[in-house]
């Protein structure tokens, strides 16, 4: 297999050609800060939140999905960059409940984020969805990552339970025809919660032992 070199924040890295930008900054200890990507799944490029700037490119580019190329020079921490995460951030915080995300709140101290900046919007809010024994699903903290939908899908299980609901300020992670989770076809596995990274998707003792203690 051919290999390219390319620059990423002043190093030098060679890395097999069809490598991402993401994949390939992390060879040399390079963390790119992502929400909707996961090592396991395909990556949909939907948060943005792993934008880097490439030299002669116009617009910021999506780390997870861009390959590399021969000579390629990349800044992942650059002011512009670095702006671009930061809107992007504060903007979830406005219309999403981040209390249970860890590593999203990482993300906005290190860009320096203000969670208020657009407060005053529409927060997105969604009763509890309490349907089965296994676990619950809190819509009001979900940031539309795909991630559960993905693993429900072609990329882990196959069994195509969750889809997405409404549209807009609205639009959610849902069953298909709204049905309560075990009239669909989930089996339970217990993937989606284990890929969830803002505890939208939660097991049900964990979450009722967390409102008991409140």
């Amino acid at each position: 297999m051919a290999h390219i070199t390319l620059t990423i924040d002043n190093q030098s890295v060679t890395v097999p050609e069809g490598t991402t930008i993401l994949d390939a900054a992390a060879t040399v200890g390079i963390t790119i800060p992502a929400i909707c990507y996961h090592p396991s799944l395909t990556p949909p490029a939907i948060c943005r939140v792993c934008t880097v700037e490439v030299e002669g490119q116009r617009g910021l580019q999506p780390a997870c999905v861009m390959p590399v190329k021969a000579d390629m020079v990349v800044n992942t921490t650059s002011q512009r960059v670095q702006t671009g995460r930061r809107v992007i951030l504060e903007l979830l915080a406005s219309t999403v409940d981040l209390g249970e995300a860890p590593h999203i709140q990482h993300y906005m101290a290190d860009v320096q984020a203000n969670p208020q900046r657009f407060a005053g919007g529409v927060k997105r809010e969604f009763d509890v969805f309490e349907d089965n024994p296994f676990y619950i699903r809190d819509y009001s903290q979900c940031v539309m990552c795909w991630r559960c939908i993905q693993v429900c899908a072609e990329d882990v299980q196959h069994t195509f339970a969750l889809t997405w609901g409404e549209r807009g300020i609205h639009s959610h992670v849902a069953t298909f025809f709204d049905e309560d989770m075990p009239d669909t076809t989930c089996v339970f596995c217990g993937n989606c919660v284990g890929v969830c990274p803002t505890g939208a998707l939660k097991g049900l003792v964990e979450w009722q032992l967390e409102r008991e203690s409140s």
